[in-house]
């Protein structure tokens, strides 16, 4: 049977480091990175990319849309 594996892809120019995607993780998949983009602001980033399931919590609440969920199925 196939296990769907989750990842996400932030548009780092385009999030403002709201944080509003890191409590809806429910994996905690989701960090700010320490580094800013060209307004200043930290963004976020997978720090736990293992534990991603793709179940898109963050991309619906993220205000700036500057996150897209992709789902890929690996061999169990």
């Amino acid at each position: 049977m196939a296990k769907v594996k989750g990842a996400i892809v932030v548009d780092t120019e385009t999030c403002k480091g709201c944080e509003v995607c890191m409590p809806v993780c429910q994996d905690n998949v989701i960090s700010m990175s320490k580094e800013v983009n060209r307004k200043g602001y930290h963004y976020a980033y997978m720090e736990n990319p293992e534990a991603c399931t793709g179940c898109t919590n963050c991309a619906i609440v993220c205000p700036d849309r500057a996150i897209s969920v992709y789902r890929v199925k690996v061999s169990a």
